[in-house]
């Protein structure tokens, strides 16, 4: 991997979350040095604790161009060369032709890094754009379109794993979205079976924080291809439980990492899902009168 910092690409700054803050002074190289080893610790605590890399994997990272999937793959590459397992990755984007994406920046950085990459072009936009009426949520069909793709480009080249960039508060994230407009008390797991059996997917910054990994990649200058979303209404959903997530850590610090952590420390006999724990079969055991 080269080691210097990939090349200055000029773009616009973006509306949402990749936007980088004004206020915010470069960071040291020391402070980046101190905060890529506690990514990468944070990173292969992670893979390690659900097992999501072994020997002889090859891993495919996704790589949309935002701050999350440059900083998996950075990390990923720096983990390979320390692993006491032999693994090989390849970056994959798929460019699903939406207005204004940049077609040129991902190829140029990833030729930069050296690593083997894979370019896919397939418009689901315009078939989203097609189906889904105006004012509908385009979310659903998106996200089954891409899935369905990345996996199909999985098995082509024989990817045993496949990496998404998701973080922890994505993950708190997902599980309040499920819980208030979906009524389901489930999440982005760390690692995933896919649905045909034929896939695993794992998101190694699983442990990482959303903060830490925006600032890692503001101090690398990731080539950030901005933020251009659909505006529909699962993201304006996810804006509300963002919004939610963030007033509830100003006012009690450290919440966010207590509600992940729940998710890893399950009462299924203090839920109430009959499918997942057997109420119906809960006998008391009597007491014996005669001793």
């Amino acid at each position: 991997m080269n080691s210097s910092r990939p090349v200055p690409i000029s773009l616009p700054l973006g509306t949402g979350p990749e936007r980088e803050p004004a206020h915010e002074p470069p960071l040291s190289s020391r402070t980046l040095a101190r905060l890529k080893s506690r990514l990468r610790s944070s990173a292969g605590k992670a893979i390690a604790d659900y097992g999501m890399i072994e020997a002889g994997d090859l891993v495919m990272v996704c790589v949309s161009g935002g701050k999350d999937s440059y900083t998996l793959l950075d990390l990923l590459m720096s983990l390979r060369r320390r692993a006491p397992v032999d693994f090989e990755l390849v970056a994959v984007n798929l460019d699903q032709k939406q207005p204004g994406f940049p077609a040129d920046v991902l190829p140029a950085y990833l030729e930069q890094l050296g690593v083997p990459y894979r370019i896919v072009t397939e418009d689901t936009y315009s078939v989203v754009k097609r189906v889904i009426p105006q004012g509908k949520t385009m979310c659903g069909l998106c996200s089954r379109l891409r899935r369905g793709i990345l996996y199909r480009v999985a098995a082509e080249l024989g990817a045993t794993k496949i990496a998404l960039g998701h973080h922890r508060e994505d993950i708190v994230e997902t599980l309040f979205l499920n819980m208030f407009f979906g009524a389901r008390l489930k999440t982005m797991p760390p690692k995933l079976l896919s649905d045909d059996g034929r896939h695993i997917v794992i998101r190694p910054l699983a442990y990482c924080a959303e903060r830490e990994v925006a600032r890692y990649a503001r101090g690398r200058e990731f080539p950030i291809i901005p933020c251009r979303l659909c505006g529909s209404q699962e993201q304006a959903q996810r804006k509300q439980i963002k919004a939610m997530l963030s007033n509830w850590e100003r006012e009690d610090p450290g919440r966010t990492v207590r509600l992940f952590r729940s998710l890893q420390n399950v009462s299924a006999s203090h839920l109430a899902d009959p499918e997942l724990f057997d109420f119906q079969g809960l006998q008391a055991t009597p007491s014996d009168e005669s001793s």
